[in-house]
């Protein structure tokens, strides 16, 4: 059998109606609704109604796409899918990689990503904190534009997504100056990002010491799949080191190239998105050569993907 890997999106890849083509798959609605019941909010409805703007709210759209990835794995098992090789997740992504590989459960991850949420919301004001996708620019130009543009505030790559696709963050006067740059210097695209708080930078320290704080509360188990974290680019067994590279994951950037490189220098031949969205299967595609990406977006698409398992 092909060996592959489980990956699972973060913020950014939700929308209104995002979990309808699962709408025949009883067990996907049954995980919003175990989800519901313990954060008290029906996130069937936010999922399926919106509006866009309420699924936009970090507090909203953490749990929600938690919520999603989970639902499309069980979704995966219960219709036969084998367990991968390797589990990966891009941002918040990890949170549902690590449910799935049952190092972490359901019910705690849940309120923990609640409160890693309104963390990031009130570690940096609204309006104060900005973050933005830059397409087209060299590489060996980042380090540059970052360094012109901050002018004494932070300015930091927080996403390093594919070879000329990375997202910068931090205060809003210096990503939008470090969005003037990287056009200069030869970005095709330079946008503001619908988030409310600038992630993976270093204003989020002060979100990572209470989710520091919040974590050593949480039973955190041994992965029984490993799970490549997005600070080291590694798999750890050990629990405590778990909850460090969760906690160091706010403040540091998705190391996203480096983790699908490192997927593939570790055999896996095929990477299969959980829902919702493409993105990642789009991103895998950019930045290395034979390796298949696929995403399942509905249960179309999850009956493919369970074909070729």
């Amino acid at each position: 059998m092909t060996k592959f890997a489980v990956v699972f999106p973060g913020q950014g890849s939700q929308s209104v109606g995002m979990m309808g083509g699962f709408a025949d798959s009883p067990l996907v609605e049954a995980t919003f609704r175990e989800a519901s019941a313990i954060l008290g909010e029906d996130l069937w409805k936010l999922a399926a109604e919106g509006p866009a703007e309420a699924l936009a709210r970090t507090v909203v759209t953490q749990p929600l796409m938690l919520t999603a990835g989970v639902a499309c794995w069980r979704a995966w098992r219960d219709r036969g899918g084998p367990m991968p090789a390797f589990f990966a997740g891009h941002s918040l992504g990890e949170y549902s990689a690590l449910v799935a590989a049952e190092a972490l459960r359901f019910e705690d991850a849940l309120p923990l990503v609640r409160l890693r949420a309104q963390a990031m919301q009130e570690a940096v004001p609204e309006g104060t904190g900005g973050i933005a996708a830059l397409v087209g620019l060299a590489d060996d130009r980042l380090e540059k534009v970052l360094q012109e543009a901050a002018q004494g505030e932070v300015l930091e790559a927080a996403n390093l997504n594919s070879p000329g696709q990375v997202v910068i963050a931090g205060h809003r006067g210096a990503v939008e100056r470090g969005m003037a740059a990287a056009k200069a210097h030869g970005a095709k695209i330079a946008k503001m990002l619908p988030m409310s708080a600038p992630s993976h930078c270093s204003l989020m320290r002060p979100a990572a010491e209470r989710l520091r704080e919040r974590l050593a509360g949480v039973a955190v188990a041994s992965p029984k799949v490993p799970v490549v974290q997005n600070a080291d680019v590694a798999a750890f067994d050990d629990p405590e080191r778990i909850r460090r590279a969760l906690v160091e994951q706010l403040f540091r950037p998705v190391r996203w190239v480096e983790t699908v490189r490192h997927l593939q220098a570790a055999g896996v031949a095929r990477i299969v998105e959980c829902a919702p969205g493409k993105v990642l299967a789009g991103l895998v595609k950019r930045t290395v050569d034979g390796v298949e990406a696929v995403a399942i977006t509905d249960s179309a698409a999850l009956a493919a993907a369970l074909t070729n398992a």
